[in-house]
């Protein structure tokens, strides 16, 4: 890249991200998400009562130049669907910004509000499906409709990204066909999700590798759900592992 174009390539690139984001907010493409959403931010939860709820798709969170980029399932009902902010105001969410601020990707562990001054360093975080689902728990037919939203994110974040945690097996089955309409290359057939798994897809220029011009490291991560941390079956250590892995892949460490 020419040098003295970086700069208002970096500005272009944010813009559309923005916009991006803000086109996201008005989506009402799934009738049973819309309802959902709304009637949740209609009526509220004892706790929240005096909260205004976001009650609309949740966009992506972090900057234009991310390099490593957190996939997600959905918003929770009481969490990014009240707050507007993804992970942020519920249990998931504490458990996945603390470890981001121990590994040394977040300026702060916890995340409560929009204003709360938070912010990633070099990470974005985002999901397959933007509306909080009843019972968490998107279709199959909600996912593929909002599918094309990821795919314009990972374009727009792909002359930096080069590593992305992807949190739990819908994630895993969202994000891979996202990342082959994308521009990647996905393996035949594709790789199952597990923890801690790494997957290495080439980008549209051939083989990457590891730190490649065009390659993505991908990787597997039990969600941070309260089922799982709850129980142990993902722990704080756990966690951790995975992120600096990413991180370091990323070229962030």
């Amino acid at each position: 890249m020419d040098a003295s174009k970086a700069p208002s390539d970096s500005v272009a690139s944010a813009s559309a991200l923005v916009a991006l984001d803000r086109r996201v907010g008005g989506c009402r493409a799934c009738p049973r998400l819309v309802a959902w959403r709304e009637e949740v931010a209609r009526t509220k939860r004892a706790a929240f009562a005096d909260w205004t709820y976001w009650g609309r798709p949740v966009p992506g969170f972090g900057p234009s130049d991310a390099r490593l980029l957190i996939v997600g399932l959905a918003p929770a009902a009481h969490g990014g669907n009240r707050t507007g902010r993804m992970f942020t105001g519920d249990r998931s969410g504490d458990v996945l910004y603390q470890a981001l601020y121990d590994v040394g990707l977040a300026s702060q562990p916890t995340a409560v509000s929009v204003d709360d001054g938070l912010e990633l360093y070099g990470v974005r975080i985002t999901s397959p499906v933007h509306c909080a689902p009843p019972a968490n728990k998107p279709t199959p037919g909600e996912r593929d409709t909002c599918r094309p939203w990821l795919v314009q994110e990972l374009r727009l974040l792909r002359p930096t990204l080069r590593a992305v945690v992807v949190l739990g097996a819908f994630g895993w089955q969202a994000a891979l066909p996202a990342f082959a309409e994308a521009g990647w290359t996905v393996p035949r057939p594709r790789p199952a999700f597990g923890h801690g798994t790494r997957v290495q897809l080439d980008g549209p220029d051939g083989p990457g590798g590891p730190g490649g011009a065009d390659g993505l490291d991908v990787f597997g991560c039990f969600h941070v759900s309260q089922r799982n941390t709850f129980t142990g079956r993902l722990t704080p250590e756990m966690l951790r592992e995975v992120l600096s892995t990413a991180a370091g892949a990323a070229g962030l460490r």
